[in-house]
């Protein structure tokens, strides 16, 4: 088991209120992403179900029960911290399985966990050795492999790969990607990077200010955000968006991905001047200033040989053209 469900979660700190209110049913098995800006509250949001923080009113159910009052460590989860909280004097077998031991596990079902989890994350060669004798990546699976070894209702992972570099966050990710296939367990995930929600996510839940922006898998929102917010947070290079008045139109906002930008340099929609060109092998991101659009930024597929100064032409494909009235909502 490990559904989880929140029901108009709220919490204030003082007079300032970070959560305004938050409903989410997930059910077994999802691997579910809270992504946001720094400071819209998804941090807070996990605390509040592992029961780190208390909510300043709303409901937390756990396989139906509510928990509200019941300690993290009665909750049936386990969590996965962005600063590993490995303790330094232990070997990885040892810091793996400490859970177990202060919870009075026998000693036979403890190694069994232990070396269940190191094969599955391919820790077998540094059971005996201590964190600070391990890279990043090793130490982060380690702590994944306490949260493991708990076999827990619920997985809650706190950005857990923000402090590794850019090879090891891949590795890692798809590393989390296996071990949910393999477990079938509820995942939930907090994360700022909106490639990591994309990648791992069976459901994303968008945040801002406190509240749910939208709540879908990553090609719904990728498609048919719900507003310019999930439109501009979701996708990289970020949306363009141009004021529609500028374009001859009523609506407040026009938005077009990058990559839904074609470019030539004879003719097109939109003639403007190449300000600067980013080369990264796959791909080219142009950034063009347009007359009539303003500032944008096209991403073509492989290599496209243009110099800053150069004019070009912009064109939009029309069915990928988003639309959007003056509260930000994306008109259908």
């Amino acid at each position: 088991m490990g559904s989880l469900r929140l029901e108009n979660i709220k919490k204030s700190f003082g007079q300032v209120e970070v959560l305004k209110g938050i409903d989410l049913d997930v059910k077994e098995g999802e691997f579910i992403v809270f992504v946001g800006p720094s400071g819209c509250g998804k941090s807070t949001l996990l605390r509040i179900v592992a029961g780190l923080e208390d909510a300043t009113s709303g409901e937390v159910l756990i396989d139906g029960a509510k928990v509200n009052t019941v300690p993290p460590a009665k909750r049936g989860i386990a969590m996965v911290f962005q600063t590993y909280a490995l303790y330094p004097h232990l070997t990885v077998r040892n810091n793996m399985g400490l859970g177990l031991k202060q919870a009075g596990a026998p000693a036979p079902e403890i190694a069994k966990r232990i070396a269940t989890a190191s094969t599955m994350l391919s820790l077998d060669p540094y059971l005996e050795r201590r964190p600070a004798e391990l890279s990043g990546g090793q130490r982060q699976r380690v702590a994944i492999g306490r949260a493991v070894v708990r076999e827990p209702k619920l997985f809650l992972f706190d950005e857990p790969l923000s402090n590794l570099d850019a090879a090891l966050r891949v590795n890692t990710r798809l590393e989390i990607a296996q071990l949910h296939r393999r477990l079938s367990a509820t995942m939930i995930y907090v994360t700022h990077d909106q490639v990591e929600a994309m990648t791992l996510a069976d459901r994303i839940v968008v945040l801002n200010n406190g509240h749910v922006e939208q709540i879908g898998a990553p090609m719904q929102l990728y498609n048919a955000p719900a507003n310019e917010f999930v439109a501009g947070f979701i996708g990289s290079p970020k949306m363009n968006f141009i004021d529609g008045g500028r374009l001859g139109e009523s609506v407040k906002t026009i938005g077009v991905r990058p990559e839904h930008l074609s470019v030539d340099a004879a003719k097109g929609d939109w003639k403007g001047t190449v300000i600067h060109v980013e080369h990264l092998g796959a791909d080219t991101n142009l950034y063009i200033d347009t007359e009539k659009a303003g500032l944008l930024t096209a991403r073509i597929f492989g290599e496209y040989r243009a110099e800053p100064g150069s004019t070009v032409h912009a064109t939009p494909e029309p069915a990928k053209t988003y639309r959007f009235d003056e509260e930000g909502r994306r008109i259908e």
